[in-house]
């Protein structure tokens, strides 16, 4: 016989006992609210979702103090009715999304149970097409509802559970300090936009171990937005032992970035059938830096054109943002400002990387001050044609222009950047070299290009 949960954990507050249906077609957002504000008021514990049951949910609010406890077996799925969705994930900036689960200036909140929490994104998109969703218009409110927002909380502990279907952002950390983030999976279509795995905003001093993520947008994603900007800088987080599969960017550091990106240390992941591999994408006027990447195997491909990055393994980049006219143009730009300015990126070491791809490595910047001491070490390139899709192509967007390089595909292109290293490193060519494949090295504009016990040679 099973020990019961409320003999396991302490002070438990089980939402059926605040009448919540687990029927999957009741709203059971106000007696999981109702469980949650007890269970914080009461000094904590945990609010469970048992039974093996589907809680369906609108807009809940997390308190101090609080772990949902989504047991094994059971859902949390949300509400599909837009109408629910009022609140902005980005404060004043309305045109990005909503809150779904949302927390603000909390401590001691986690997530456990081995259970799921479903973001029913599927149910906020419009048309399915071949390689996406169509996204539906709105006026002013984007109401497609990030999986989780939590703004400036401390000692956030999410471990042993799924997080599936996520319509927008899955989970968003603000100005938090002091998270730890493992062992958990994070299934998201591969066909909808903006559906990032982990998005760290001004936070610091955390964890990540142990996850799986697939998802059409970024895996995990480092930030500085311009809305939260009084959180300060996004520093000093391992990633580790993780596995990420993305239509888009597998790891991306910017490309909203208004303060520091720096002390981030990614060691012993594998990527698997990404657009992009290890993406540095500094677009506005913070800067990045101190950064390794070590011990990761990486496979990448080509997608249709609906998706940012043209299968480049690792992309290192410092651009001022385009200016444009969109939904959110006004939130871009320092107030007052229409044109962009970008930040230095240096500090950058990838060490013992394995990379199989059908485009090359590209480090690239305005100027060659604005990207310096990049070093690689130990990184073995496979390049070959596999799928349809146009190749020779380095995608650089968003900046001004196109945004897109056309050219040849090259093993490591420099392209005004300084101080690049290249030391105990290869590049290969598979069997089906198409006619733009080019040579293994070409620097454009370099300043500073050490190349020390390096094999390679060109295409054809």
């Amino acid at each position: 016989m099973s020990t019961p949960i409320t003999s396991i954990l302490p002070s438990v507050f089980d939402v059926r006992t605040y009448g919540a249906c687990g029927d999957g077609v009741t709203d059971d957002a106000e007696a999981i609210q109702s469980a949650i504000d007890l269970c914080s008021e009461s000094g904590g514990g945990h609010v469970i979702l048992s039974g093996g049951n589907t809680y369906l949910s609108g807009p809940i609010t997390l308190r101090s103090h609080v772990t949902l406890y989504v047991q094994s077996g059971s859902k949390l799925l949300a509400n599909p009715d837009e109408s629910v969705y009022t609140t902005s994930a980005f404060r004043e900036n309305k045109g990005e999304g909503t809150v779904w689960i949302g927390a603000s200036d909390v401590e001691m909140v986690s997530f456990d149970g081995g259970g799921v929490i479903d973001g029913n994104g599927v149910s906020f998109m419009g048309k399915e097409l071949p390689d996406v969703y169509e996204l539906k218009p709105f006026d002013e409110v984007d109401p497609r509802p990030h999986l989780l927002t939590i703004v400036g909380g401390r000692n956030i502990r999410i471990s042993n559970i799924t997080f599936r279907d996520a319509a927008y952002w899955c989970l968003h950390l603000i100005g938090c300090k002091g998270a730890a983030i493992s062992n958990i999976s994070i299934y998201n279509s591969l066909k909808i936009r903006n559906c990032d795995g982990i998005d760290l905003d001004h936070s610091s001093d955390i964890r990540i171990s142990n996850c799986h993520i697939e998802s059409g947008d970024d895996c995990i994603c480092f930030k500085n937005r311009r809305e939260y900007s009084e959180f300060g800088p996004c520093r000093d987080i391992t990633v580790t032992g993780c596995t990420l599969v993305s239509t888009s960017c597998a790891i991306k550091l910017g490309s909203e970035n208004v303060d520091e990106i720096r002390n981030i240390i990614f060691d012993s992941c594998i990527i698997k059938a990404s657009n992009r591999g290890l993406g540095i994408q500094n677009r506005d006027e913070g800067t990045i830096s101190d950064i390794i990447f070590s011990n990761i195997i990486l496979e990448c491909r080509l997608f249709s054109d609906v998706w940012w990055g043209k299968s480049e393994p690792i992309s290192v980049t410092a651009y001022p943002r385009a200016s444009c006219e969109s939904k959110d143009g006004s939130w871009r730009f320092p107030p007052g400002e229409t044109v962009g300015r970008v930040g230095e990126v240096r500090n950058i070491t990838f060490a013992n990387i394995r990379c199989r791809s059908e485009n090359g490595i590209y480090v690239g910047g305005d100027t060659p001050t604005k990207v310096s001491n990049v070093r690689f070490v130990d990184v073995d390139l496979e390049i070959n044609k596999t799928t349809n899709f146009e190749g020779g192509i380095y995608d650089c967007r968003p900046c001004e222009g196109e945004g897109l390089i056309r050219g040849k595909t090259i093993g490591f292109y420099l392209n005004k950047v300084s101080d690049v290293f290249i030391n105990y490193s290869r590049v290969t060519w598979g069997g089906n070299r198409p006619d733009y494949f080019g040579n293994a090295i070409e620097s454009i504009d370099v300043s500073g290009l050490t190349v020390a016990n390096f094999e390679g040679e060109p295409a054809n």
